[in-house]
């Protein structure tokens, strides 16, 4: 019995654990999940929750008055908004780097309520991950 459950912790076959969670640590369901979310007690990965704000929140080629944009103005919009991330990303990874040696910084930009604006960075020793989330806590990124 022990080793069927083994066999099938983390996987689609598991019932009580959420799989996707124990994947990639969040879930498609968020809080409505059915299924338990185990979260470690200490890791190397940071979750930065609600930080990034997207810089456009309309459909892409749309205004917000529902009329078709100019595919010059969709350019300028999506090089702009490269723009901005790419600042971002940089401006971020230098302030992470000076906790320890940054493995990956992963910024989900997309519309999912669960996910959107989340930064997730891993740094190489869980150390550092420790003492990035006690210098962090209580600071606030613009504002």
């Amino acid at each position: 019995m022990a080793e069927h459950l083994a066999s099938i912790f983390g996987t689609e076959k598991d019932r009580v654990n959420c799989p996707f969670y124990f994947k990639i640590g969040a879930c498609r369901h968020g809080d409505r999940c059915s299924r338990l979310h185990t979260k470690p007690s200490i890791s190397p990965t940071l979750l930065l929750s609600n930080m990034y704000q997207r810089p456009d929140m309309i459909t892409p080629g749309v205004d917000p008055q529902g009329h078709p944009l100019d595919p010059r103005k969709i350019q300028d919009h999506f090089e702009a908004r490269f723009d901005f991330l790419r600042d971002f990303y940089e401006d971020l990874f230098e302030e992470l780097s000076k906790y320890g040696e940054i493995e990956s910084l992963n910024i989900c930009d997309n519309l999912a309520d669960h996910m959107v604006g989340n930064v997730y960075v891993q740094f190489r020793e869980e150390e550092h991950a420790a003492n990035a989330l006690q210098n962090l806590t209580g600071r606030f990124y613009a504002g």
